[in-house]
């Protein structure tokens, strides 16, 4: 039976849902994010209006883009709006969270967190403690975390190679299989990626190519039944390609690794920095930009001084490789 296994991390939240000692899926939340997705907050009408969207200011401070807005609302005006998607960093910008007018009834909310999320899901949810075995790593939790840095997610018989763009996230099969069975097995590999990654938007499948049309049926049926709904997608056609489409509301296992690869890494060392034992002072050594990440946010370092009652001390390594951490 599938478990959620939760664990409260010095500036993040981290989940994996784990059956038969495998990881299915991730959650990860941080004290970086912004305003949640499901959240209905306090916004005003900052910018001109392009029909029935415009630029809103949320009582945070954070910009949204804002649709479905009342064509009587003016320049200026306060609101309540519900969060539909929350920010997403990408490689060279950063996508303002998207919202919408609140129904008038609604009230302020902050939104649900990450364990309120997990433990709506109908999974038994167990909380972690820094001074028991690592359930996490024994179910995988780092290999995946590589996984989704580095793209590349090998599976029996070949591997993906997963590439984010602004348009899309694309996974390439490749292989030594033939290819009726290739692209079986690479279609049911990129259906657990998706959902153990929580890739959403648009996404793209390219397949070797089917001439056969029962073998291209057969294939896309196969996704199906490896990916919980609920999805949209397009039948594979002659070039091998599938189409998916996944509701987006967040920024994906993937986005995180890729598009903040300095803050993981500093984040991965102080988890690993609260699981080590020892007394007296502790030395986590990270790349020069993971360890200014860290200096940038003394309370992290302050929190993991309290919880392990030993004086965190950070010394950067040039050339050593970023998501490479060390304490001792």
């Amino acid at each position: 039976m599938a478990e959620w296994l939760y664990e409260h991390g010095i500036g993040e939240r981290r989940a994996a849902l784990v059956e038969d000692a495998a990881i299915i899926a991730i959650g990860i939340e941080r004290d970086s994010d912004g305003v949640r997705a499901g959240a209905i907050v306090s916004a005003k009408l900052t910018a001109e209006r392009a029909g029935d969207s415009a630029i809103v200011l949320l009582d945070s401070g954070e910009e949204a883009l804002c649709a479905a807005l009342p064509r009587t609302l003016a320049h200026g005006a306060s609101l309540l709006v519900e969060i539909v998607r929350s920010a997403i960093t990408e490689a060279d910008l950063v996508k303002r969270a998207k919202c919408r007018a609140a129904a008038d009834d609604a009230v302020p909310s902050s939104g649900p967190d990450l364990l309120a999320r997990i433990s709506a899901s109908g999974h038994t949810v167990r909380t972690l403690a820094a001074h028991q075995a690592d359930a996490l790593e024994a179910a995988g939790w780092s290999e995946a975390l590589d996984e989704a840095a580095s793209g590349h997610i090998p599976f029996e018989g070949g591997m993906l190679r997963m590439s984010l763009t602004p348009a899309m996230t694309v996974f390439d099969v490749d292989g030594s299989l033939p290819a009726p069975a290739l692209a079986l097995v690479g279609a049911r590999a990129a259906a657990a990626a998706i959902h153990r990654l929580d890739i959403a938007g648009s996404i793209i499948i390219d397949l070797p190519t089917l001439a056969n049309k029962a073998e291209r049926v057969a294939v896309a049926e196969a996704f199906d039944a490896a990916l919980p709904p609920p999805f949209e997608r397009t039948a594979i056609n002659g070039y091998g390609l599938l189409q998916i489409i996944r509701r987006r509301v967040r920024p994906s296992i993937a986005e995180r690794m890729q598009f903040a690869r300095a803050e993981s890494a500093a984040l991965a060392a102080l988890r690993r920095a609260e699981r080590t034992p020892g007394t007296g002072s502790m030395t986590l050594t990270l790349h020069p930009v993971a360890a200014a990440w860290l200096e940038a946010r003394p309370q992290h370092l302050l929190e993991l001084a309290k919880r392990t009652a030993r004086q965190p001390l950070l010394r950067s390594e040039a050339g050593r490789a970023m998501g490479a951490v060390d304490v001792a």
